[in-house]
């Protein structure tokens, strides 16, 4: 899945192009319904407030077959700091994690905690709990159908693409900037930050000594995307924050370009530079 809970598809309000987000520019009349941002009406639970579902047993099967088949195509892809963030959350193939144990584990590894949202949310919603240092997280699983890919947001790719790296603490601190800055961001910047977390987020790469390996929930979480990436058909620059937010992509095929980091260090460095520039950090 390709993840889009951010800057997402609404009327474009007669704003210029250069003001509109991938997303916006990519809608169409019969988007599916499940890709419809929503306002939170009230606080979302968080941690030990959340309910575990009664999932049918097919819930569970479906958490297993995407949980065994990434976990087997990852080892030599994925990087350290993504398999150790499995670890850490104590994720297994028997049945879907509930939220309050990963938002325990999180909340120990990193200081983060994990909030129970409806579905996809308004950007405001999503980058006021991220600048809280909160992850908002659905509870509900994609179905049979949908194996491969849904482009509507799930628990498998919220918790198995996105959770274990918010266990690396630098990538933790960068991403709660990013909700705080994110919340300052007016114009063209809030496409150039949904780019910035298209290329870090969610299709980011990392050099470790073994060599280039994967951190984007969107390519760890998809099992087209795990195997394209790596490979000589994608295109790979060095991060540079001032070139990504210029950088336009598509978000319905797989991608031909990806950025690579030298550090996560670098990330968190590299982003408070940038907003700094644009007077969206201090």
């Amino acid at each position: 899945m390709m993840d889009n809970k951010t800057m997402e598809p609404v009327a474009s309000n007669g704003r210029d192009e250069a003001e509109l987000s991938a997303y916006e520019k990519a809608a169409a009349e019969d988007l599916d319904p499940r890709c419809i941002p929503q306002n939170l009406d009230g606080p979302p639970p968080v941690g030990d407030e959340i309910h575990y579902p009664d999932y049918p047993a097919e819930d569970h099967e479906i958490w297993h077959t995407l949980f065994e088949r990434q976990m087997q195509m990852l080892p030599g892809r994925a990087g350290e700091a993504f398999m150790q963030g499995v670890e850490i959350l104590g994720m297994t193939p028997d049945r879907i994690p509930a939220l309050r144990d990963l938002s325990r584990n999180l909340e120990a590894a990193t200081g983060w905690r994990i909030a129970r949202i409806p579905g996809l949310l308004h950007e405001k919603d999503f980058f006021t709990l991220l600048a809280n240092r909160t992850f908002p997280s659905t509870d509900y699983i994609r179905g049979k159908e949908e194996l491969d890919y849904t482009p509507a947001p799930d628990l498998f790719h919220d918790m198995f693409g996105h959770m274990p790296m918010l266990t690396e603490p630098a990538f933790a601190d960068f991403y709660q900037l990013f909700g705080q800055a994110a919340l300052k961001a007016q114009g063209a910047d809030r496409p150039r930050l949904e780019r910035l977390h298209w290329f870090t987020v969610e299709f980011g790469l990392v050099r470790q000594e073994e060599g280039l390996r994967i951190f984007g929930a969107g390519i760890l979480s998809s099992k087209n995307e795990v195997t394209h990436a790596l490979s000589k058909e994608v295109e790979k620059k060095p991060f540079d924050p001032a070139v990504i937010v210029e950088t336009e992509y598509d978000v319905w095929h797989l991608q031909d370009l990806l950025f690579v980091l030298d550090s996560f260090e670098q990330l968190e460095e590299g982003f408070r530079s940038w907003t700094k520039q644009r007077g969206l950090l201090q």
